[in-house]
């Protein structure tokens, strides 16, 4: 666990004007953008135990978070 929150802007280091022009332009990009956001917080206040979850729950929203940063990956690759 690394109890950091992992923001697109961090995790897309290189790419932080083009994440901000997607959310932008495409309503499609900014609702992805915006799930992975309120994702990215469930896990990071589960991984701090701010509101505790059983390891199967943290681990699927992992995988929720994980889907959501491949799609916002591909959408970024293409723009």
């Amino acid at each position: 666990m690394s109890h950091v929150p992992h923001e697109l802007h961090e995790e897309f280091p290189d790419q932080t004007e083009a994440l901000h022009s997607l959310k932008l332009g495409n309503a499609h990009f900014a609702r992805l953008a915006d799930e992975y956001h309120e994702v990215n917080r469930e896990v990071h206040r589960a991984e701090t135990d701010v509101s505790p979850v059983s390891d199967e729950a943290l681990e699927e929203m992992k995988k929720k978070r994980l889907a959501l940063k491949d799609q916002i990956a591909a959408l970024l690759a293409a723009a």
